[in-house]
């Protein structure tokens, strides 16, 4: 299952650039049950949509939200942690977000264990 420019990184999950609320509908209809946002409100400036209004707009497509923000750079083990335990408690399959999708899909590698 893929849509936009998404990456699977596993039978879980598939990481994307970001997001917008009109994407949501798209998201949902290709298949996706769980969405999480890694990117900080306002990271990209103004134009960058906030988290409650994806949310808003993940919930009436029918997907389960996560806000889940992470800096750039400098992740923690317990914050990659919290990432593969969000991508786990959601319905799957998940997509995740950030400005590129890379740092989503470390966040995750890391969680799980790997480099």
């Amino acid at each position: 299952m893929t849509t936009r420019s998404t990456e699977q990184i596993d039978a879980a999950l598939y990481v994307t650039p970001q997001v917008q609320p009109e994407d949501m509908a798209a998201l949902a209809a290709a298949g996706f049950r769980g969405i999480i946002n890694n990117r900080p409100d306002h990271e990209g400036g103004e134009g960058q949509p906030t988290s409650a209004q994806l949310e808003a707009a993940a919930r009436q497509a029918g997907l389960a939200y996560r806000y889940l923000p992470m800096p750039p750079t400098g992740h923690t083990p317990e914050q990659a942690r919290d990432m593969a335990n969000a991508v786990d408690a959601l319905p799957k399959p998940v997509v995740a977000f950030c400005r590129t999708g890379r740092r989503s899909a470390a966040l995750y590698r890391m969680g799980k264990g790997g480099a």
